[in-house]
């Protein structure tokens, strides 16, 4: 490894930021409407389980979102203005496997309406690393970006909505169904275009366990952790470098809401580039499928 290259390592600060442009303040009243009382009033905690509920629900759930716009879900908690409109609230839709860490406090709390948990019927994969004080924090909760494992998700969404509304079941089964045949669609078409591909990857962070179980992919991560906040050490990037070398892995990837230094000082060393293999955590103006689309460009490319 050359000097400059050292030298660079070095001024790596220890814990990565996030990008600051992707940072906003946690109030998020303007995430909250006025809904039609006739409605039943569903609260999502980050943007795939938003995007899956507004489906699922159509026009006959008041669908909100919890995590404003810009925020990183792993970071935020909920103030006392969220707390309030979550007891408001006829369901709270969330992922589960402890990505929503403020959920036991809201049943501590006496809670009335239903949790949906869209984890349910998912087999987890559980996470090497210790976490904090949450003693339930042991899975790795990245199953939504396993397009398999979301069609599980949105029939969990449609089927606590079918509960509390018998009288519209039919309506969110059908809408369940019709979304689902398209994530089949995505599904066959990630497995047919990367199945004849090498099968190395280097994420950012530890986030596409699942996927790559899915599609018979070995994910390498920069930051070895489900929190995209872990540690980077000299050692750890000397590592990456050599990871890469040892398998010719030319594309480094990085996420929308860190800092790509540290990828592109890998991505320098091994004479290679840096793209985005996006979690989808973050309000993005692209839907579900078409993120996952932009990820199967970039994963084709680095591995095709």
């Amino acid at each position: 490894m050359n000097t400059q290259t050292k030298m660079a390592i070095i001024s790596i600060v220890v814990v990565i930021p996030l990008a600051s442009a992707a940072v906003y303040g946690t109030n998020t009243n303007q995430q909250f409407t006025d809904n039609d009382n006739s409605k039943l009033l569903a609260v999502s905690s980050f943007n795939p389980l938003h995007e899956f509920s507004q489906i699922v629900g159509g026009e006959k759930i008041d669908v909100t979102l919890l995590v404003p716009v810009g925020v990183e879900p792993h970071d935020w908690e909920p103030t006392i203005k969220d707390v309030q409109k979550m007891h408001k609230s006829d369901f709270i839709i969330i992922n589960g496997i402890g990505f929503e860490n403020w959920v036991d406090d809201l049943i501590e709390n006496n809670y009335q309406g239903i949790i949906v948990d869209t984890s349910k019927g998912i087999s987890k994969i559980q996470s090497e690393e210790k976490h904090d004080e949450h003693d339930h924090l042991l899975g790795d909760p990245h199953i939504w970006l396993n397009p398999v494992y979301a069609k599980i998700q949105v029939q969990n969404i449609a089927n606590a909505f079918s509960n509390s509304d018998p009288n519209n079941a039919q309506f969110y089964h059908t809408n369940a169904e019709e979304y689902n045949k398209k994530l089949d669609v995505l599904d066959s078409k990630i497995k047919n275009e990367l199945s004849e591909c090498k099968q190395d990857f280097i994420a950012f962070h530890d986030a596409f366990s699942y996927f790559a179980d899915e599609y018979d992919l070995n994910q390498h991560t920069i930051v070895a952790t489900t929190n995209s906040h872990g540690e980077v050490t000299a050692k750890t990037l000397e590592n990456v470098i050599s990871t890469a070398r040892e398998l010719n892995i030319k594309i480094i990837f990085s996420e929308e809401t860190v800092n790509t230094k540290t990828s592109q000082i890998i991505a320098n060393e091994i004479g290679g580039k840096v793209l985005v293999l996006s979690p989808l955590e973050i309000v993005s103006e692209d839907d579900y499928i078409s993120k996952m689309s932009q990820n199967l460009e970039n994963l084709k490319e680095a591995l095709c």
